[in-house]
C-alpha cells in the first residue's frame, strides 16, 4: 500500500552555505543565537555577526589545510561556538561529526576512530582528558581556554585563533557546492544496538525545510522565539529543529539546563515566552505536571504566543494531548528516522490526534508500507547510506529503490500509525508472535504515576512488565489530572503497588490476544536516563539496554524461588493472585 505524496518541492537554498549567506544578509540585524553567560543573564548573537564568524572559521580551516570532504568530529555540548564549527565546516565543503558530549573514553575514542575524521573539536578540558594522544588527528579546537598540562593530546588550538582570522572576504565559503554532495555524518541513537554512522548531504538536510514551507499550518518566520534543549548530535535537535531556525530567519535560545530540570526550562521561558517548542513526551510530562502547581504556572506555560508545540520520538500520552487541545495550543507531531534526516511525516494540527498516528507524508516523500507490515520511504531526505558498514547497508533497500526504515505501521484515514519496531516483536515459547509496544502504550495511557513501561517475555510462557514511576506525580499527587475515575492517587510505591493492578488489568484488556496479555509486572524503584544509556538522546526508551540492566528484575519475574531485588514491587495478574510483598514490605 502506498500513501499518496505531495510533489517534490524546489530547493530553496541548494547547500547550507548558501542558506547562511542568504539569510545573514536578509536578516543581518536580527538575533539568530541566544544563550545564558554564568552569570544567567542572556546574550544575543545577530544573523551579520553569525555569517561573518563562520566566514572567518571557514577562512581559517582552509589556512590550516582542512579540504572540502575533510571529517571535524564536533565533541561538545550545544552552544554557539559549536554552531559557529559545525556551519563553518559545511560551508567549506567539509562533513560535521558530532557525537554525544559526555560519551566515555571508550565510545568517543571508537567513533572518532570510525568515523575517520582526522580533525577534532571538543568543548574544553573536560573533553581532552577523555582522549588518549594515539588518535591520528591532524587539527585539535578547543572552544574553551585549556591550561599547559592539561590534555594528553598536545597542541591544541583555540578557537579565538580560529575566529581571530583575518576575513577573505568569504572565499572559503562555497554556496557553489554540489546539493548531493556530503556534509554531515551522524550517529544513530542505537536503541537496539550499536550505532550506525548516517551520511547525509546538504539536499537530504535542507529538502524538507522546503517540504515543511509548502505545508500550510507550518508558518515559521524571523520573528519566532525556539526556546531548545535537543542535542545537536542526534537528529531531532541537529537537524530538524535547528534546519527549521536556520532555514526560516528565526532565533533559538538555549536552554540552560539542556531539558533537565523542568524548573529551569520553566524560569527560560518565562524569560524567552517561545512562540514555537519541539519536545519528547518525558519532558513535556513533567512540564505540564509543573504547569498544575500554580494557576500563575498554567498561564505562562500555555501562554497566547505559543503557535504549536512539535513532539516526536514517542508517542505523546492522550492525556498530554488533551490537556494542550483545551489549552487552545496547537500539537503537531511527527515521524522519521536519522536515516531519513529525520522527518517523514507530520499530524495535522486542525485533525483530532490518535495515539500513534503520525500524519501523513510531507511533500516530496513517498511510503510504501511492505508485505510484512514494514514501512518503506523513498524521498530526497532519505540517506546516502552508512559508512563503513556493509552488513547494515546490505539489504537496507529494496530492489526498486525504497529504504527500509525497521518500523512496522499502517496507513489510516489521518496517515500512518506506528505499530512497532520491527525488531522488537518477540515469540513466546509456544510460538505467537509479541507486539510489546502497544501494551507499554496502554500501560502508560491507563496511568500517569507510570513513566515508562518496557514489556519482554522472548521465549518465555508468557509476557512480563518492568515499570518505572512517575516520582514527581508520586511526590505531588493530583487527582484533578488523573484520567481514570477512582484513582487512588498514590504517595508512594507501596501505595502504588496496591493500586496499579486495576490499571494494569485494564490495559490488558485493551489487548485482544489472550497470549500477549501480561501476567506478572515489577515496579522497579529507578528512573531511566541517558547516563544509564536507557534512553537514547531523543528521550526514547533503549530497550536492549532495559532488559540487560534490569536483568535480575526480569529473572525473578519468571522465577520466584529467590529473594527479589530490594528495589522491586512485585505484581501478580493472574486470577488467583494479589500484589504480592517485597522486600520492602
Amino acid at each position: 500500500m502506498n500513501a499518496p505524496s505531495a510533489p517534490v518541492p524546489t530547493l530553496r537554498f541548494r547547500n547550507v552555505a548558501e542558506l547562511l549567506r542568504t539569510n545573514a544578509t536578509r536578516f543581518a540585524d536580527r538575533p539568530v543565537f541566544a544563550e545564558k553567560d554564568t552569570e544567567g543573564a542572556w546574550h544575543s548573537t545577530t544573523w551579520g555577526r553569525l555569517g561573518a564568524d563562520v566566514a572567518r572559521v571557514a577562512a581559517a580551516l582552509r589556512a590550516r589545510g582542512f579540504a572540502p570532504g575533510d571529517k571535524m568530529l564536533l565533541f561538545s555540548p550545544n552552544r554557539l561556538d559549536m554552531l559557529r564549527m559545525e556551519l563553518a565546516v559545511m560551508a567549506t565543503g567539509g562533513i560535521a561529526v558530532p557525537i554525544f558530549a559526555h560519551f566515555k573514553r571508550e565510545t568517543a575514542e571508537l567513533l572518532i576512530r570510525h568515523s575517520d575524521a582526522r580533525h577534532l573539536t571538543v568543548a574544553g578540558a573536560a573533553q581532552l582528558q577523555r582522549l588518549g594522544p594515539d588518535l591520528d588527528l591532524r587539527l585539535v579546537v578547543s572552544l574553551d581556554p585549556v591550561e599547559a598540562g592539561a590534555s594528553p593530546i598536545p597542541d591544541i588550538v583555540p578557537f579565538s585563533e580560529l575566529l581571530a582570522h583575518p576575513e577573505d572576504g568569504g572565499a572559503a565559503v562555497d554556496t557553489a557546492l554540489d546539493p548531493d554532495s556530503l556534509c554531515l555524518n551522524m550517529y544513530t541513537s542505537g536503541t537496539m544496538g550499536v550505532p550506525k554512522c548516517v551520511q547525509l548531504s546538504h539536499r537530504n538536510i535542507l529538502s524538507q525545510q522546503d517540504a515543511l514551507a509548502a505545508t500550510h499550518w507550518w508558518k515559521l518566520d524571523e520573528h519566532d522565539r525556539f526556546l531548545s534543549y535537543l542535542p545537536w548530535h542526534h537528529s531531532f535537535g541537529g537537524i530538524f529543529e535547528l534546519l527549521s531556525v536556520l532555514y526560516n530567519g528565526a532565533c533559538m535560545y538555549l536552554e540552560s539546563s539542556y531539558g533537565r530540570d523542568a524548573a529551569a526550562i520553566m524560569a527560560n521561558w518565562k524569560a524567552v515566552r517561545p512562540t514555537v517548542f519541539f519536545s519528547v513526551p518525558k519532558v513535556y510530562q513533567a512540564l505540564v505536571d509543573l504547569s498544575h502547581e500554580s494557576p500563575e504556572t498554567g498561564a505562562l506555560f500555555f501562554h497566547g504566543g505559543l503557535k504549536f508545540i512539535f513532539t516526536a520520538a514517542a508517542a505523546l500520552p492522550q492525556r498530554l494531548s488533551d490537556e494542550f487541545e483545551r489549552r487552545g495550543i496547537p500539537v503537531i507531531e511527527g515521524w522519521g528516522l536519522t536515516e531519513t534526516s529525520p522527518c517523514c511525516t507530520l499530524t495535522d494540527p486542525a485533525v483530532k490526534r490518535a495515539i500513534g498516528v503520525v500524519g501523513k507524508p510531507i511533500p516530496g516523500v513517498q511510503l510504501r508500507i511492505d508485505a510484512d507490515g514494514e514501512v518503506l520511504v523513498k524521498g530526497p531526505n532519505v540517506m546516502c547510506g552508512y559508512y563503513r558498514n556493509d552488513q547494515a547497508n546490505a539489504g537496507i533497500f529494496t530492489e526498486d529503490g525504497w529504504f527500509r526504515t525497521g518500523d512496522v505501521g499502517e496507513m489510516g484515514p489521518t496517515g500512518l500509525r506506528i505499530v512497532t519496531r520491527k525488531d522488537r516483536i518477540f515469540k513466546l515459547s509456544n510460538g505467537e508472535k509479541v507486539i510489546p509496544t502497544d501494551l507499554e502504550r496502554a500501560i502508560e495511557g491507563s496511568c500517569h504515576y507510570v513513566s515508562f513501561a518496557v514489556v519482554s517475555g522472548h521465549g518465555q510462557d508468557y509476557p512480563v512488565a518492568l515499570l518505572f514511576p512517575n516520582r514527581r506525580q508520586l511526590d505531588n499527587p493530583d487527582y484533578a489530572v488523573t484520567p481514570l475515575d477512582g484513582c487512588l492517587c498514590p504517595r508512594t510505591l507501596e501505595e502504588l503497588q496496591q493500586c496499579l493492578r486495576g490499571c494494569l488489568k485494564n490495559a490488558n484488556c485493551s489487548i485482544g490476544q489472550k497470549f500477549s496479555k501480561v501476567r506478572k509486572a515489577v515496579i522497579i524503584d529507578d528512573e531511566l536516563s541517558l547516563e544509564k544509556s536507557t534512553l537514547t538522546p531523543s528521550m526514547k526508551v533503549a530497550p536492549v539496554k532495559v532488559l540487560e540492566t534490569y536483568r535480575e528484575h526480569l529473572d525473578h519475574l519468571y522465577d520466584e524461588t529467590g529473594m527479589p531485588p530490594e528495589d522491586a514491587y512485585v505484581i501478580l495478574l493472574d486470577d488467583q493472585a494479589a500484589v504480592t510483598n517485597t522486600g520492602k514490605a
